[in-house]
């Protein structure tokens, strides 16, 4: 999946985070690459590191406790770890947007809404004034927010959680942007603006040729939107593939455990199935691989042996020693 013409490439990528004389390894050598007019979705349980890259690539990993330890983030040619702070200025909420997990903490209270998206088209598009606000209310009203001619003058305080995120996603699309971050960008939206949203996604990628990384825990929506899926577990990738070959054929045991703990209507006694064990701590150095003690084809190999991240089919890659493994149907 890496290749020298994508628009977003991670090399190696490692972020750690120094607390009370502790290294917590949140990123690990993560690699994967996004092409312009795709949709990428970053899946795994919380804790697997998926939040920290996004913003990781935003240059928002807080310095300290955070550090960029190794590794590359490289967008449309240039190594973002390397530029001045004021060149990410100009990146951050113009070529790439990003809507951030918690709207209440992204959204700056003193301003109103209206005001905090007029801003970024100012500085990102040079719009002003009467051309600044109909595009704001032209956002909100994309994004669902009822009455948005009114909304636009509301503080972020005077909407509810649902519509503060609507507000997050008009932010981060006002521009036009290259690349959009979406880090659980439906989880405080009903079932019907959740689609709404996607489908404004799908409508910038078509429009504008924009790429869309994707990160979420919801494998139906990875399914219905996303061209190609990166799993992560415990900071490192565990497989990556094209959607419909993920889905077809998962290869990692913990992207299996994954699959048959999705609901089904037909699943015996109304039973999940579940993966044992937890995720290891992040401080907590071990050999092999991460997963070993939750897996249940694991031995002595996979305990002893990190293993590498290696193509099983063609844009199909896994870091298991046991793959390829027959899935039962």
């Amino acid at each position: 999946m890496n290749d020298t013409t994508s628009l977003l490439e991670i090399r190696d990528l490692e972020v750690e985070f120094h607390v009370g004389g502790t290294v917590h390894r949140a990123v690990q050598g993560v690699s994967f690459s996004l092409e312009r007019g795709r949709t990428l979705g970053v899946v795994g349980e919380s804790g697997c590191g998926k939040s920290v890259t996004s913003l990781a690539i935003m240059r928002l990993v807080p310095q300290p406790p955070g550090h960029y330890a190794g590794g590359q983030i490289v967008f449309d040619g240039q190594d973002l770890l390397s530029q001045p702070e004021s060149a990410m200025r100009r990146l951050r909420g113009g070529r790439i947007g990003m809507i951030f997990q918690e709207p209440m903490t992204s959204l700056n209270p003193v301003y109103t809404c209206g005001t905090q998206i007029e801003e970024s088209l100012k500085v990102h598009s040079g719009l002003t004034g009467k051309a600044a606000r109909d595009r704001a209310i032209e956002m909100l009203d994309l994004v669902g927010l009822p009455s948005p001619a009114t909304r636009v003058d509301d503080y972020p305080h005077q909407l509810s959680g649902g519509q503060r995120q609507r507000v997050m996603i008009a932010l981060a699309l006002a521009n036009d942007p290259d690349l959009l971050i979406a880090d659980e960008p439906t989880t405080a939206l009903d079932v019907t603006i959740q689609a709404q949203i996607l489908d404004l996604m799908g409508d910038l990628r078509a429009r504008t040729g924009a790429a869309v990384m994707l990160v979420t825990h919801d494998l139906g929506v990875v399914a219905q939107t996303c061209d190609d899926v990166v799993v992560m577990y415990a900071g490192r990738v565990v497989e990556q593939a094209p959607t419909a070959a993920l889905f077809g054929d998962p290869q990692h045991p913990y992207t299996i455990g994954l699959m048959a703990a999705v609901p089904r209507i037909d699943t015996a006694a109304g039973r999940l199935a579940t993966i044992p064990g937890t995720v290891p701590p992040p401080w907590v150095k071990q050999s092999g691989c991460r997963f070993a003690s939750r897996c249940p084809l694991a031995d002595a190999q996979c305990r002893n042996q990190d293993p590498p991240l290696r193509a099983v089919s063609q844009g199909h890659a896994v870091a298991c020693w046991k793959a390829p493994i027959e899935v039962a149907a």
